[in-house]
């Protein structure tokens, strides 16, 4: 069996990387850098649509662990709300069974001693980050690669997937799965199947190396931030980026790179930061915000578009190896696929 996967994120990496743990021969087709470089690289459940895509995220952590390596388990504190929000937030995870655990301003700061101390704050030990352009890399390590390539289409005989239509011509697959991020839909529309997409563009800051300063992911009421293994400060410049719902950018980057630098600095009076880059990404949000996960339009053919990719890269590749591979997947795994098939957005 040969699997062309177009997209070369971090979704297609790790699907690419548990089919060829199977023995599938994989080909990876990139037509360009996408959201990964580009982003945070929380991975957490405690930002969630509905309890379907709780259950999912849960998943998600669990399915990175059991995949091993990658993700430094550093655990985030959080702060974004206060007050009675702050309370509701601790209770509703509580009783979902997540991990929540609230300190107080001594705790705190025994903690992240360089971080000026909130009252009080959520610890969710349990969740994680990875540096996702390097985890691309190692997981397509020994993956046939094809990059620059524009993909046209899907090439079909009958109902049935035939290959990968490029500028250059034909690449023959038994399996083609749609993992390109917004560019996902124009494909997809090539054989009738429909992704609408939101807009949702971001912006990630880095800084220039400093000493380290944070151990945990930090989510503040102003700003998410976190501080990598090379010592650069990643902060999105978006206040609140996982619930951020701009359309469009029309600012200048170093300007709103500019601003979240101020907000960082006011966390670390002490320590002088410089922003060395500004990244744009268009971030791959389904038109309702869940992911898909799942086949459809022809045979062979499967789809895997979602944000936050990081997340559920792990999980997305054990609910989907199995259908490409044509296998059965548990009970428990097509609980957890179900809500998030592609079949939600088919008009016919």
């Amino acid at each position: 069996m040969h699997v062309v996967i177009i997209g070369g994120g971090i979704i297609g990496a790790t699907l690419a990387h548990r089919l060829g743990e199977a023995g599938v021969r994989v080909t990876v087709i990139e037509g360009g850098p996408g959201a990964t470089p580009a982003s945070f690289g929380w991975i957490n459940a405690s930002f969630y649509l509905n309890d379907d895509h709780f259950v999912l995220r849960s998943a998600g952590l669990d399915a990175w662990k059991r995949l091993g390596g990658h993700v430094t388990w550093s655990g985030c504190l959080c702060w974004e709300e206060t007050g009675d929000a702050f309370d509701a937030q601790r209770d509703r995870l509580s009783t979902m069974g997540y991990n929540v655990e609230e300190v107080d301003a001594q705790g705190f700061a025994a903690l992240e001693p360089n971080i000026k101390a909130p009252e009080r704050a959520l610890r969710f030990a349990q969740e994680g980050v990875a540096a996702p352009a390097q985890v691309v890399e190692a997981l397509l390590s020994g993956v046939r690669r094809i990059t620059g390539v524009h993909v046209k289409g899907i090439a079909t005989s009958g109902d049935t997937v035939t290959g990968v239509e490029t500028a250059q011509g034909l690449i023959p697959a038994d399996r083609v799965v749609v993992a390109a991020g917004t560019g996902s839909p124009s494909i997809l529309s090539t054989v009738g199947v429909e992704l609408p997409m939101l807009e949702r563009p971001g912006l990630m800051l880095r800084t220039a190396p400093v000493r380290p300063l944070m151990q945990h992911i930090l989510v503040t009421p102003g700003q998410e931030v976190r501080q990598d293994a090379q010592g650069h400060i990643w902060a999105p410049t978006a206040a609140n980026h996982q619930s951020d719902d701009t359309e469009e950018i029309t600012t200048r980057p170093d300007l709103l790179a500019d601003a979240a630098l101020v907000r960082l600095q006011s966390m670390l009076p002490d320590h002088p930061l410089v922003w060395d880059r500004v990244m744009l990404a268009a971030r791959p949000v389904p038109q309702d915000g869940l992911p898909v996960i799942g086949a459809c339009g022809p045979a062979g053919l499967f789809a895997a578009v979602m944000h936050s990719g990081v997340t559920l890269a792990a999980i997305t590749a054990e609910l989907l190896a199995p259908q490409v591979m044509n296998a059965t997947l548990s009970n428990a795994q097509s609980a957890l696929a179900a809500p998030f098939t592609p079949d939600r957005f088919q008009s016919g």
